[in-house]
Protein backbone atom coordinates (compact mmCIF):
# COMPACT_ATOMS: atom_id res chain seq x y z
CA UNK A 1 0.00 0.00 0.00
CA UNK A 2 1.47 3.60 -1.07
CA UNK A 3 -0.65 5.73 1.04
CA UNK A 4 -1.01 5.99 4.37
CA UNK A 5 -4.30 3.81 5.04
CA UNK A 6 -7.41 5.23 6.59
CA UNK A 7 -7.37 1.95 9.17
CA UNK A 8 -5.52 -0.30 10.97
CA UNK A 9 -7.07 -3.65 12.00
CA UNK A 10 -4.84 -5.56 14.14
CA UNK A 11 -5.20 -9.32 14.14
CA UNK A 12 -5.68 -11.52 11.19
CA UNK A 13 -8.32 -13.82 13.01
CA UNK A 14 -11.37 -14.13 11.21
CA UNK A 15 -13.27 -11.40 13.10
CA UNK A 16 -10.71 -9.22 12.05
CA UNK A 17 -10.45 -10.43 8.18
CA UNK A 18 -14.27 -9.93 7.99
CA UNK A 19 -14.45 -6.17 9.45
CA UNK A 20 -11.29 -5.60 7.13
CA UNK A 21 -13.81 -6.86 4.26
CA UNK A 22 -16.52 -4.62 5.03
CA UNK A 23 -14.38 -1.55 5.53
CA UNK A 24 -12.72 -1.63 1.66
CA UNK A 25 -15.72 -2.52 0.68
CA UNK A 26 -17.06 0.58 1.97
CA UNK A 27 -14.96 2.75 0.78
CA UNK A 28 -11.89 2.40 3.35
CA UNK A 29 -8.13 1.89 2.43
CA UNK A 30 -7.55 -0.77 4.96
CA UNK A 31 -4.48 -2.67 6.15
CA UNK A 32 -4.38 -6.11 8.82
CA UNK A 33 -1.53 -6.71 10.74
CA UNK A 34 -0.87 -10.15 11.82
CA UNK A 35 1.40 -11.45 13.94
CA UNK A 36 2.14 -14.91 13.28
CA UNK A 37 2.96 -16.18 9.86
CA UNK A 38 -0.53 -17.75 9.42
CA UNK A 39 -3.76 -15.75 9.00
CA UNK A 40 -7.00 -16.93 11.22
CA UNK A 41 -5.81 -16.96 15.02
CA UNK A 42 -8.20 -19.88 16.41
CA UNK A 43 -9.37 -20.46 13.04
CA UNK A 44 -6.37 -22.11 11.31
CA UNK A 45 -5.15 -25.11 9.38
CA UNK A 46 -1.09 -26.58 10.02
CA UNK A 47 0.75 -28.81 8.96
CA UNK A 48 2.12 -29.57 12.02
CA UNK A 49 3.34 -33.46 11.30
CA UNK A 50 3.90 -34.01 7.58
CA UNK A 51 1.09 -35.06 5.76
CA UNK A 52 -1.35 -34.13 8.53
CA UNK A 53 -3.47 -30.89 8.24
CA UNK A 54 -4.56 -30.11 11.96
CA UNK A 55 -7.48 -27.50 12.63
CA UNK A 56 -5.51 -26.41 15.50
CA UNK A 57 -7.87 -24.61 17.62
CA UNK A 58 -11.21 -24.24 16.85
CA UNK A 59 -12.54 -27.46 14.59
CA UNK A 60 -16.10 -27.20 13.03
CA UNK A 61 -18.24 -24.09 11.14
CA UNK A 62 -21.71 -23.86 12.28
CA UNK A 63 -22.13 -20.45 14.06
CA UNK A 64 -20.76 -18.36 11.16
CA UNK A 65 -23.63 -15.72 9.94
CA UNK A 66 -25.34 -16.72 6.58
CA UNK A 67 -25.38 -12.94 5.46
CA UNK A 68 -21.30 -12.83 5.72
CA UNK A 69 -21.27 -16.27 3.83
CA UNK A 70 -23.35 -14.30 1.09
CA UNK A 71 -22.12 -10.41 1.26
CA UNK A 72 -18.34 -12.01 0.77
CA UNK A 73 -19.25 -14.37 -1.57
CA UNK A 74 -17.12 -17.37 0.48
CA UNK A 75 -17.69 -20.19 -1.46
CA UNK A 76 -16.38 -18.35 -4.84
CA UNK A 77 -13.39 -17.47 -2.40
CA UNK A 78 -13.27 -21.64 -1.79
CA UNK A 79 -15.06 -22.17 0.95
CA UNK A 80 -16.59 -25.09 1.22
CA UNK A 81 -18.75 -26.77 4.62
CA UNK A 82 -19.36 -30.84 4.93
CA UNK A 83 -22.15 -31.60 7.20
CA UNK A 84 -21.47 -33.70 9.88
CA UNK A 85 -25.19 -35.66 10.25
CA UNK A 86 -24.55 -37.32 13.89
CA UNK A 87 -23.11 -36.70 17.32
CA UNK A 88 -22.60 -39.85 19.07
CA UNK A 89 -21.99 -40.62 22.71
CA UNK A 90 -20.29 -43.87 23.67
CA UNK A 91 -21.38 -45.69 26.56
CA UNK A 92 -19.30 -48.25 29.10
CA UNK A 93 -21.91 -51.18 28.31
CA UNK A 94 -24.44 -51.27 25.45
CA UNK A 95 -24.59 -49.59 22.56
CA UNK A 96 -24.14 -45.75 23.77
CA UNK A 97 -26.49 -43.15 21.67
CA UNK A 98 -26.48 -41.48 18.51
CA UNK A 99 -28.40 -38.17 17.25
CA UNK A 100 -28.68 -38.17 14.18
CA UNK A 101 -29.85 -35.91 11.24
CA UNK A 102 -32.92 -37.89 10.60
CA UNK A 103 -35.50 -37.56 13.18
CA UNK A 104 -36.77 -41.06 12.92
CA UNK A 105 -33.34 -42.84 13.44
CA UNK A 106 -32.83 -40.21 16.58
CA UNK A 107 -36.37 -41.43 18.31
CA UNK A 108 -35.48 -44.88 17.37
CA UNK A 109 -31.99 -44.28 19.08
CA UNK A 110 -33.67 -42.49 22.27
CA UNK A 111 -36.73 -44.75 22.68
CA UNK A 112 -34.21 -47.78 23.49
CA UNK A 113 -33.64 -45.24 26.52
CA UNK A 114 -37.09 -43.70 27.13
CA UNK A 115 -40.31 -43.30 25.28
CA UNK A 116 -40.99 -40.05 26.95
CA UNK A 117 -37.70 -38.48 25.61
CA UNK A 118 -38.31 -40.07 22.36
CA UNK A 119 -41.75 -38.29 22.08
CA UNK A 120 -40.40 -35.19 23.63
CA UNK A 121 -37.45 -34.54 20.89
CA UNK A 122 -39.84 -32.95 18.25
CA UNK A 123 -41.18 -30.38 21.03
CA UNK A 124 -37.93 -29.47 22.23
CA UNK A 125 -36.61 -29.40 18.48
CA UNK A 126 -39.58 -26.54 17.32
CA UNK A 127 -39.18 -25.05 20.83
CA UNK A 128 -35.41 -24.63 20.15
CA UNK A 129 -35.89 -23.59 16.83
CA UNK A 130 -38.15 -20.65 17.63
CA UNK A 131 -35.55 -19.00 20.72
CA UNK A 132 -32.74 -19.48 18.45
CA UNK A 133 -34.71 -17.54 15.75
CA UNK A 134 -35.02 -14.91 18.33
CA UNK A 135 -31.42 -14.65 19.53
CA UNK A 136 -30.50 -14.85 16.14
CA UNK A 137 -32.21 -11.98 15.43
CA UNK A 138 -30.57 -10.44 18.35
CA UNK A 139 -26.80 -11.37 17.47
CA UNK A 140 -27.17 -10.13 14.18
CA UNK A 141 -27.61 -6.63 14.71
CA UNK A 142 -26.43 -4.14 17.76
CA UNK A 143 -27.34 -5.25 21.06
CA UNK A 144 -30.36 -3.36 22.59
CA UNK A 145 -29.42 -1.17 25.53
CA UNK A 146 -32.04 -0.45 28.09
CA UNK A 147 -30.65 2.56 29.27
CA UNK A 148 -30.53 4.41 25.78
CA UNK A 149 -32.33 7.40 25.29
CA UNK A 150 -30.57 8.01 21.60
CA UNK A 151 -33.42 7.64 18.71
CA UNK A 152 -31.39 4.66 17.13
CA UNK A 153 -31.11 2.88 20.62
CA UNK A 154 -34.96 3.44 21.61
CA UNK A 155 -35.49 1.62 18.07
CA UNK A 156 -33.33 -1.15 18.76
CA UNK A 157 -35.61 -1.87 22.49
CA UNK A 158 -38.86 -1.50 20.28
CA UNK A 159 -37.42 -3.67 18.07
CA UNK A 160 -36.52 -6.31 20.04
CA UNK A 161 -39.93 -5.64 22.09
CA UNK A 162 -41.68 -6.90 19.07
CA UNK A 163 -39.51 -9.73 18.58
CA UNK A 164 -40.20 -11.05 22.06
CA UNK A 165 -43.59 -10.43 22.10
CA UNK A 166 -43.77 -12.43 18.52
CA UNK A 167 -42.54 -15.46 20.36
CA UNK A 168 -45.23 -18.27 21.92
CA UNK A 169 -45.94 -17.27 25.83
CA UNK A 170 -44.77 -20.85 26.79
CA UNK A 171 -41.34 -19.78 24.41
CA UNK A 172 -40.77 -16.49 25.59
CA UNK A 173 -41.14 -18.37 29.22
CA UNK A 174 -38.61 -20.46 28.50
CA UNK A 175 -36.35 -17.80 26.81
CA UNK A 176 -36.42 -15.90 30.39
CA UNK A 177 -35.65 -19.34 32.84
CA UNK A 178 -33.11 -19.85 30.24
CA UNK A 179 -31.07 -16.86 31.19
CA UNK A 180 -30.85 -18.39 34.67
CA UNK A 181 -31.29 -21.88 34.39
CA UNK A 182 -28.59 -24.50 34.61
CA UNK A 183 -28.37 -26.38 31.70
CA UNK A 184 -29.04 -29.48 33.32
CA UNK A 185 -31.92 -28.09 34.97
CA UNK A 186 -33.79 -26.51 31.84
CA UNK A 187 -33.28 -30.22 30.16
CA UNK A 188 -34.53 -31.64 32.82
CA UNK A 189 -37.69 -30.09 32.09
CA UNK A 190 -38.09 -32.35 28.88
CA UNK A 191 -35.76 -35.43 28.69
CA UNK A 192 -35.29 -37.62 32.43
CA UNK A 193 -32.99 -40.16 30.73
CA UNK A 194 -28.95 -39.39 31.39
CA UNK A 195 -27.94 -40.72 28.54
CA UNK A 196 -29.69 -37.98 26.75
CA UNK A 197 -29.37 -35.13 29.22
CA UNK A 198 -25.67 -35.62 29.80
CA UNK A 199 -24.51 -35.10 26.29
CA UNK A 200 -26.50 -32.80 25.21
CA UNK A 201 -25.82 -30.47 28.59
CA UNK A 202 -22.71 -30.17 27.52
CA UNK A 203 -23.24 -27.42 24.98
CA UNK A 204 -23.94 -25.35 27.86
CA UNK A 205 -20.26 -25.78 29.07
CA UNK A 206 -18.57 -25.26 26.31
CA UNK A 207 -15.35 -22.37 26.89
CA UNK A 208 -17.09 -21.74 30.22
CA UNK A 209 -15.43 -22.03 33.80
CA UNK A 210 -19.00 -23.35 35.03
CA UNK A 211 -20.56 -27.03 35.62
CA UNK A 212 -23.82 -28.67 34.03
CA UNK A 213 -25.40 -27.46 36.95
CA UNK A 214 -24.36 -23.90 36.97
CA UNK A 215 -26.28 -21.30 36.73
CA UNK A 216 -26.33 -19.80 33.49
CA UNK A 217 -25.57 -22.21 31.47
CA UNK A 218 -28.70 -23.00 29.27
CA UNK A 219 -28.31 -19.45 27.48
CA UNK A 220 -24.83 -20.83 26.44
CA UNK A 221 -26.48 -24.11 25.40
CA UNK A 222 -28.80 -21.75 23.18
CA UNK A 223 -25.91 -20.22 21.80
CA UNK A 224 -24.61 -23.34 20.82
CA UNK A 225 -28.19 -24.25 19.07
CA UNK A 226 -27.82 -21.37 16.64
CA UNK A 227 -26.00 -23.13 13.81
CA UNK A 228 -26.66 -23.16 10.67
CA UNK A 229 -25.18 -25.06 7.53
CA UNK A 230 -26.78 -24.17 4.15
CA UNK A 231 -30.23 -23.45 5.99
CA UNK A 232 -30.55 -26.12 8.01
CA UNK A 233 -31.03 -25.17 11.34
CA UNK A 234 -28.74 -26.67 14.14
CA UNK A 235 -26.37 -28.14 11.87
CA UNK A 236 -22.79 -27.95 11.92
CA UNK A 237 -20.06 -28.75 9.26
CA UNK A 238 -16.36 -29.25 8.80
CA UNK A 239 -14.84 -26.42 6.53
CA UNK A 240 -12.80 -28.88 3.49
CA UNK A 241 -9.48 -28.24 4.30
CA UNK A 242 -9.52 -27.21 7.86
CA UNK A 243 -10.34 -24.41 9.56
CA UNK A 244 -8.31 -21.99 8.27
CA UNK A 245 -10.17 -22.35 4.88
CA UNK A 246 -12.60 -20.25 6.82
CA UNK A 247 -10.11 -17.44 7.54
CA UNK A 248 -8.59 -18.13 3.70
CA UNK A 249 -11.53 -17.58 2.52
CA UNK A 250 -12.42 -14.25 4.26
CA UNK A 251 -9.07 -12.76 3.48
CA UNK A 252 -8.76 -13.34 -0.11
CA UNK A 253 -12.86 -11.67 -0.62
CA UNK A 254 -10.51 -8.54 1.79
CA UNK A 255 -7.64 -8.58 -0.58
CA UNK A 256 -9.79 -8.96 -3.63
CA UNK A 257 -11.93 -5.91 -2.16
CA UNK A 258 -8.40 -4.13 -1.98
CA UNK A 259 -7.30 -4.91 1.71
CA UNK A 260 -3.27 -5.04 2.28
CA UNK A 261 -2.54 -8.07 4.70
CA UNK A 262 0.94 -8.39 6.78
CA UNK A 263 1.37 -11.09 8.29
CA UNK A 264 4.85 -11.71 10.82
CA UNK A 265 3.66 -8.40 11.37
CA UNK A 266 2.78 -8.29 15.28
CA UNK A 267 1.98 -5.09 17.00
CA UNK A 268 4.23 -3.69 19.54
CA UNK A 269 1.41 -1.14 20.57
CA UNK A 270 -1.15 1.29 19.37
CA UNK A 271 -0.52 5.05 19.42
CA UNK A 272 -2.59 7.16 21.09
CA UNK A 273 -2.06 10.90 22.02
CA UNK A 274 -4.21 12.99 23.72
CA UNK A 275 -6.81 10.55 24.03
CA UNK A 276 -6.88 9.78 20.55
CA UNK A 277 -5.21 6.56 18.37
CA UNK A 278 -2.63 7.90 15.43
CA UNK A 279 -1.57 4.39 14.21
CA UNK A 280 0.31 1.49 15.68
CA UNK A 281 4.23 0.20 16.10
CA UNK A 282 5.23 -2.97 15.27
CA UNK A 283 7.49 -4.72 16.78
CA UNK A 284 10.00 -4.85 14.23
CA UNK A 285 9.71 -1.15 14.83
CA UNK A 286 7.93 -0.13 11.89
CA UNK A 287 5.05 2.42 12.35
CA UNK A 288 1.88 2.41 10.46
CA UNK A 289 0.21 6.23 10.92
CA UNK A 290 -3.77 5.50 10.33
CA UNK A 291 -6.71 8.21 11.48
CA UNK A 292 -8.60 4.50 12.53
CA UNK A 293 -7.34 1.63 14.42
CA UNK A 294 -9.66 -1.32 15.23
CA UNK A 295 -8.50 -4.04 17.51
CA UNK A 296 -9.06 -7.88 16.60
CA UNK A 297 -7.44 -9.55 19.81
CA UNK A 298 -9.66 -9.67 22.79
CA UNK A 299 -10.40 -6.83 25.22
CA UNK A 300 -7.26 -7.69 28.05
CA UNK A 301 -4.75 -7.70 25.58
CA UNK A 302 -6.27 -4.41 23.22
CA UNK A 303 -6.17 -1.93 26.28
CA UNK A 304 -3.36 -3.43 28.70
CA UNK A 305 -1.22 -5.22 25.96
CA UNK A 306 -1.16 -2.83 23.04
CA UNK A 307 -2.80 0.72 24.15
CA UNK A 308 -1.53 1.38 27.92
CA UNK A 309 -3.77 1.35 31.04
CA UNK A 310 -2.25 4.64 31.25
CA UNK A 311 -4.22 6.18 28.08
CA UNK A 312 -7.45 4.40 29.08
CA UNK A 313 -10.41 6.45 31.10
CA UNK A 314 -9.81 4.76 34.65
CA UNK A 315 -13.87 3.51 34.89
CA UNK A 316 -13.58 1.99 31.46
CA UNK A 317 -10.18 0.54 32.32
CA UNK A 318 -11.99 -0.83 35.36
CA UNK A 319 -14.80 -2.58 33.98
CA UNK A 320 -12.07 -4.26 31.54
CA UNK A 321 -10.35 -5.54 34.62
CA UNK A 322 -13.35 -7.49 35.43
CA UNK A 323 -14.35 -8.85 32.41
CA UNK A 324 -13.60 -12.42 33.21
CA UNK A 325 -11.25 -14.31 30.99
CA UNK A 326 -11.02 -17.41 32.97
CA UNK A 327 -9.79 -20.25 30.16
CA UNK A 328 -10.63 -23.92 30.81
CA UNK A 329 -10.11 -25.88 28.03
CA UNK A 330 -7.72 -27.34 25.70
CA UNK A 331 -6.85 -29.21 22.59
CA UNK A 332 -5.44 -32.27 21.18
CA UNK A 333 -4.41 -32.90 17.75
CA UNK A 334 -3.52 -36.66 17.01
CA UNK A 335 -2.64 -38.26 13.25
CA UNK A 336 -3.29 -41.72 13.56
CA UNK A 337 -2.07 -44.67 11.85
CA UNK A 338 -5.62 -46.02 10.59
CA UNK A 339 -9.36 -45.78 11.71
CA UNK A 340 -9.92 -46.44 15.69
CA UNK A 341 -13.10 -48.21 16.72
CA UNK A 342 -15.62 -48.05 19.33
CA UNK A 343 -15.69 -51.26 21.70
CA UNK A 344 -19.38 -50.20 22.17
CA UNK A 345 -20.12 -49.79 18.30
CA UNK A 346 -17.83 -51.52 16.61
CA UNK A 347 -16.72 -51.07 12.95
CA UNK A 348 -16.56 -48.28 10.50
CA UNK A 349 -19.89 -46.99 10.63
CA UNK A 350 -21.54 -43.11 10.11
CA UNK A 351 -21.52 -42.95 13.61
CA UNK A 352 -17.83 -41.95 13.10
CA UNK A 353 -18.29 -39.43 11.03
CA UNK A 354 -20.19 -37.01 13.17
CA UNK A 355 -19.38 -35.11 15.99
CA UNK A 356 -18.59 -37.90 18.80
CA UNK A 357 -18.79 -36.58 22.89
CA UNK A 358 -17.79 -38.29 25.97
CA UNK A 359 -20.05 -37.13 28.23
CA UNK A 360 -21.87 -40.71 29.52
CA UNK A 361 -23.33 -38.75 32.99
CA UNK A 362 -23.74 -35.82 35.00
CA UNK A 363 -21.53 -37.76 37.62
CA UNK A 364 -18.50 -38.16 35.19
CA UNK A 365 -18.50 -34.26 33.85
CA UNK A 366 -19.41 -33.00 37.71
CA UNK A 367 -16.08 -34.73 38.64
CA UNK A 368 -14.62 -33.68 35.58
CA UNK A 369 -15.71 -29.46 37.12
CA UNK A 370 -14.79 -31.14 40.42
CA UNK A 371 -11.33 -31.28 39.69
CA UNK A 372 -11.02 -27.84 37.53
CA UNK A 373 -12.31 -26.14 40.57
CA UNK A 374 -9.34 -27.57 42.86
CA UNK A 375 -6.68 -25.75 40.08
CA UNK A 376 -6.12 -29.22 38.54
CA UNK A 377 -6.78 -30.38 34.95
CA UNK A 378 -9.62 -32.97 34.57
CA UNK A 379 -8.10 -36.81 35.01
CA UNK A 380 -11.47 -37.65 33.00
CA UNK A 381 -12.35 -35.02 30.87
CA UNK A 382 -15.38 -33.91 28.79
CA UNK A 383 -13.83 -34.67 25.23
CA UNK A 384 -15.74 -33.83 21.77
CA UNK A 385 -14.08 -35.18 19.17
CA UNK A 386 -14.72 -35.27 15.51
CA UNK A 387 -12.44 -37.32 12.94
CA UNK A 388 -12.56 -35.08 9.78
CA UNK A 389 -10.49 -37.14 7.26
CA UNK A 390 -13.58 -39.44 7.16
CA UNK A 391 -15.27 -36.50 5.76
CA UNK A 392 -12.57 -34.62 4.20
CA UNK A 393 -9.80 -37.17 3.38
CA UNK A 394 -7.55 -34.05 1.94
CA UNK A 395 -6.40 -33.36 5.90
CA UNK A 396 -4.56 -36.79 5.90
CA UNK A 397 -2.68 -38.82 3.80
CA UNK A 398 -4.90 -42.27 2.40
CA UNK A 399 -5.32 -44.79 4.83
CA UNK A 400 -4.58 -42.41 8.13
CA UNK A 401 -6.59 -40.07 9.96
CA UNK A 402 -6.48 -36.51 11.84
CA UNK A 403 -8.41 -36.82 15.34
CA UNK A 404 -9.27 -33.44 16.80
CA UNK A 405 -10.38 -33.96 20.66
CA UNK A 406 -11.44 -30.45 22.51
CA UNK A 407 -10.99 -30.73 26.34
CA UNK A 408 -12.81 -29.27 29.47
CA UNK A 409 -11.83 -28.62 31.86
CA UNK A 410 -8.34 -27.29 31.67
CA UNK A 411 -8.36 -24.23 33.96
CA UNK A 412 -5.62 -21.97 33.02
CA UNK A 413 -4.79 -21.32 36.84
CA UNK A 414 -3.24 -24.33 38.06
CA UNK A 415 -3.18 -24.92 41.86
CA UNK A 416 1.06 -24.62 41.29
CA UNK A 417 0.09 -21.11 39.08
CA UNK A 418 -0.25 -21.07 34.99
CA UNK A 419 3.16 -21.11 34.15
CA UNK A 420 3.12 -24.79 35.66
CA UNK A 421 1.43 -25.70 32.65
CA UNK A 422 4.31 -26.37 30.38
CA UNK A 423 5.68 -29.05 32.82
CA UNK A 424 2.03 -30.35 32.98
CA UNK A 425 1.29 -30.58 29.11
CA UNK A 426 2.50 -34.19 28.35
CA UNK A 427 0.39 -35.15 31.50
CA UNK A 428 -2.35 -33.59 30.56
CA UNK A 429 -2.20 -35.20 26.68
CA UNK A 430 -1.97 -38.93 28.59
CA UNK A 431 -5.18 -38.20 30.34
CA UNK A 432 -6.80 -37.36 27.08
CA UNK A 433 -5.73 -40.24 25.74
CA UNK A 434 -6.39 -42.75 28.95
CA UNK A 435 -10.21 -41.80 27.96
CA UNK A 436 -9.73 -42.28 24.13
CA UNK A 437 -8.34 -45.89 25.08
CA UNK A 438 -11.29 -46.18 27.85
CA UNK A 439 -13.78 -46.34 24.62
CA UNK A 440 -11.91 -47.21 21.49
CA UNK A 441 -9.10 -49.85 22.92
CA UNK A 442 -5.43 -50.29 20.94
CA UNK A 443 -6.26 -46.19 19.74
CA UNK A 444 -2.82 -45.54 21.71
CA UNK A 445 -0.94 -47.73 19.00
CA UNK A 446 -1.97 -46.05 16.15
CA UNK A 447 -0.84 -42.72 17.44
CA UNK A 448 1.89 -41.57 15.09
CA UNK A 449 1.87 -37.74 16.34
CA UNK A 450 0.48 -36.08 19.08
CA UNK A 451 -0.33 -31.88 19.67
CA UNK A 452 -1.38 -30.84 22.79
CA UNK A 453 -2.56 -27.08 23.53
CA UNK A 454 -3.12 -26.26 26.82
CA UNK A 455 -4.40 -22.72 28.05
CA UNK A 456 -0.87 -21.97 28.53
CA UNK A 457 -0.27 -22.66 25.04
CA UNK A 458 -3.52 -21.27 23.64
CA UNK A 459 -2.26 -17.44 24.96
CA UNK A 460 1.13 -17.47 24.47
CA UNK A 461 1.02 -19.37 20.76
CA UNK A 462 -2.62 -18.18 19.75
CA UNK A 463 -3.12 -15.04 21.44
CA UNK A 464 -5.83 -16.13 23.96
CA UNK A 465 -5.75 -14.20 26.85
CA UNK A 466 -5.93 -17.01 29.95
CA UNK A 467 -6.85 -19.28 26.62
CA UNK A 468 -10.16 -18.36 26.43
CA UNK A 469 -11.55 -19.27 23.13
CA UNK A 470 -14.31 -16.91 23.48
CA UNK A 471 -12.30 -13.73 24.42
CA UNK A 472 -13.87 -13.65 27.64
CA UNK A 473 -16.83 -15.79 29.31
CA UNK A 474 -20.20 -16.39 28.14
CA UNK A 475 -21.94 -15.12 31.70
CA UNK A 476 -25.24 -13.58 31.48
CA UNK A 477 -23.19 -10.41 32.74
CA UNK A 478 -20.92 -10.45 29.96
CA UNK A 479 -23.34 -10.80 27.27
CA UNK A 480 -25.34 -8.11 24.90
CA UNK A 481 -25.01 -4.41 25.62
CA UNK A 482 -22.77 -5.43 28.86
CA UNK A 483 -19.94 -6.95 26.71
CA UNK A 484 -17.20 -5.85 27.59
CA UNK A 485 -18.25 -3.01 29.22
CA UNK A 486 -21.80 -1.13 30.00
CA UNK A 487 -22.73 1.49 28.02
CA UNK A 488 -19.53 0.36 25.53
CA UNK A 489 -21.32 -2.71 23.36
CA UNK A 490 -21.55 -1.29 20.21
CA UNK A 491 -17.89 -1.69 19.52
CA UNK A 492 -16.49 1.82 19.75
CA UNK A 493 -14.00 2.36 22.77
CA UNK A 494 -13.17 6.08 24.97
CA UNK A 495 -10.39 6.07 23.17
CA UNK A 496 -11.09 8.17 19.96
CA UNK A 497 -10.58 6.49 16.46
CA UNK A 498 -10.31 2.91 18.40
CA UNK A 499 -12.90 0.41 18.21
CA UNK A 500 -12.79 -3.64 18.79
CA UNK A 501 -14.27 -5.90 16.51
CA UNK A 502 -13.55 -9.49 18.30
CA UNK A 503 -15.33 -12.58 20.21
CA UNK A 504 -14.73 -10.34 23.33
CA UNK A 505 -17.75 -7.87 22.02
CA UNK A 506 -21.19 -8.19 21.18
CA UNK A 507 -22.40 -10.97 20.21
CA UNK A 508 -19.63 -13.32 21.51
CA UNK A 509 -17.47 -15.84 20.62
CA UNK A 510 -17.66 -19.12 17.97
CA UNK A 511 -16.25 -18.94 14.48
CA UNK A 512 -19.28 -15.80 13.93
CA UNK A 513 -17.74 -13.48 11.68
CA UNK A 514 -20.52 -11.42 13.41
CA UNK A 515 -18.42 -8.81 15.56
CA UNK A 516 -15.95 -8.55 12.84
CA UNK A 517 -19.07 -7.56 10.31
CA UNK A 518 -21.17 -5.64 12.83
CA UNK A 519 -18.39 -3.64 13.81
CA UNK A 520 -17.97 -2.43 10.53
CA UNK A 521 -21.52 -1.54 9.40
CA UNK A 522 -21.44 0.89 12.80
CA UNK A 523 -18.48 2.32 11.23
CA UNK A 524 -19.21 3.30 8.24
CA UNK A 525 -22.90 4.01 9.49
CA UNK A 526 -21.27 6.57 11.75
CA UNK A 527 -18.98 7.89 8.81
CA UNK A 528 -16.01 7.71 11.83
CA UNK A 529 -13.30 10.61 10.69
CA UNK A 530 -10.92 9.76 8.40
Amino acid sequence: MNSQPDVVVVGGGHNGLVCAAYLAKGGRKVVVVEKRPLLGGAAVSEEIYPGFTYSSCSYVVSLLRPWIFRDLELARHGLQILPLDCTFTPHDEGAGIARWGDSAKTREEVSRFSLRDAENLPRFGNSMVALSRFVKGMIDGPAPDPGALSPSGLMDLARAGDKLRSLDPEDAERLAGMMTMSAADFLGEWFESEAILAPMSVSGIIGTFLGVRSPGTAYVLLHHYMGEVDGVHRAWGLAKGGMGSVSESIASAAREAGVEIRTSAGVEKILVENGRTKGVVLENGDEISASLVVSGVDPHRTFFGLVGEENVDSEYASGIRSFRMRGSSGKVNLALDGLPEFACRPGNGAHLRGDITIAPSFEYLETAYQDAKDGRWSKSPFLDIVIPSLTDPSVAPPGKHVMSCFVQYAPYALREGADAWPSQREAFGDAVVQVLERYMPGISSLILHRHVLTPWDLEKEYGLTEGNIFHGELGLDQLAFLRPVPGWARWKTPVKGLWMCASGTHPGGGVMGASGGLAAREILAEGAAL
